[in-house]
């Protein structure tokens, strides 16, 4: 195999890799969305990046494609079922908002270390398309991460007034 297939090659499995990350951040942004409650700030931000989230999909399936291949199905739905196990981890917590907005932090940055990982190695590659491809998701997920790291504090003080008040509902 020659020095290029083998970078394609790896290319291809980081895409795969990309496409299921970003398949379990639809599964986790769509379970929390659908559990906010009291904070529709942040409903509403994550409401924008699930949209962000499928196009983000195409343009990965789009790379894939041109590149002769396709989704990994088992790597799809072992993101989903991992995005899944934390919905429902996340429903027992009393504090499920703020471990949730951590948790979105957290998953925005490894979501930037891939997409940087990616545009490098198209970039090694000569794959211009997929380059262009990650640079227009990686502002998104750049985007998103400084949302969440703003407004942490803001969302923290929100649901301590909320927990200190007997009448209101903290957790959602």
């Amino acid at each position: 195999m020659t020095e290029t297939n083998v970078k394609t090659g790896t290319l291809v499995d980081w895409l795969r890799d990309a496409h299921a990350m970003e398949q379990q951040a639809e599964t986790m942004l769509k379970a929390q969305s659908q559990r906010l409650e009291h904070y529709p700030q942040l409903k509403a931000r994550i409401d924008q990046h699930i949209e962000e989230t499928y196009g983000q999909q195409k343009l990965l399936e789009g790379c894939l494609q041109r590149l002769g291949a396709s989704p990994s199905a088992v790597k799809d739905i072992a993101g989903k079922l991992s995005a899944f196990g934390q919905g429902v981890a996340g429903g027992f917590m009393t504090d499920e908002v703020i471990k949730g907005a951590m948790s979105g932090y957290i998953f925005e940055h490894m979501e930037i270390a891939s997409y940087t990982v990616l545009i490098a190695a198209a970039k090694a590659v000569g794959d211009v398309e997929t380059q262009r491809a990650c640079e227009q998701i990686l502002p998104q997920e750049e985007a998103m991460a400084a949302w969440l790291r703003d407004h942490l504090p803001e969302l923290t003080t929100a649901f301590l007034g909320r927990l200190a008040d007997p009448e209101a509902a903290s957790k959602r």
